[in-house]
């Protein structure tokens, strides 16, 4: 599984209009194939009359799926520039429709590239973009005594402290990236010299304005 990725945030979008033509851009975080053709067609239905729907999408963790659809321009001056903007950004589980009504002038094949490309950026900027971390929730039971010391550190460092359990001991509830688990153990053990019970809890990923 990986450990961090950078994708935008769930849905957003923008709109442009170049050469009296309007360029309207839809965003949307999608984690597999078919909720990224749902989303296109959704997109397709809201704008049946629009001259083309042009989609890019690019899925997976090692980018294993990536689609482009020109819907009727020029072969390779829509989907394919929408596609190279989200890969250019680094972007997984990312689809992108921009839908074009025609201003009645034509843009040419260099305008049109630029047009879409221009347009995905704007949607995706719109949108915004985040890091997702994979974190290991981990569990430091520690006897009431060490909770000032243990407690204070744990709020200046970089780890986010979910929660504190009161019970016969106190556990203090907090996030570690997955590839500092063992630095954190480390330190919490050194930090109680010893005395803390840690214990890895469950995984999920958090995300970090980007």
């Amino acid at each position: 599984m990986r450990a961090d990725y950078r994708t935008v945030r769930l849905s957003g979008e923008s709109e442009l209009v170049i050469q009296k033509s309007r360029f309207l851009t839809y965003v949307k975080r999608v984690e597999t194939e078919d909720e990224a053709i749902e989303f296109i067609n959704d997109i397709k239905k809201m704008h049946h009359t629009a001259t083309h729907n042009c989609s890019a999408y690019i899925i997976g963790e090692h980018d294993h799926i990536q689609k482009a659809n020109d819907d009727g321009e020029p072969s390779g001056t829509a989907g394919f520039p929408m596609l190279e903007v989200l890969k250019k950004q680094g972007l997984k589980d990312t689809a992108v429709v921009v839908t074009r009504y025609f201003g009645g002038i034509k843009l040419g094949g260099g305008g049109l590239i630029r047009a879409y490309g221009r347009a995905t950026t704007e949607g995706i900027a719109a949108t915004g973009v985040v890091e997702r971390k994979l974190h290991q929730l981990m569990k430091v039971s520690i006897d009431y005594t060490w909770l000032g010391k243990v407690e204070n550190e744990a709020r200046q460092s970089t780890y986010p402290l979910v929660k504190i359990v009161y019970e016969e001991d106190v556990s203090l509830m907090i996030n570690v990236p997955i590839n500092e688990i063992d630095a954190f153990t480390a330190w919490m053990t050194e930090l109680t010299s010893g005395q803390a019970e840690i214990s890895p809890l469950s995984t999920s990923f958090l995300e970090f304005d980007n």
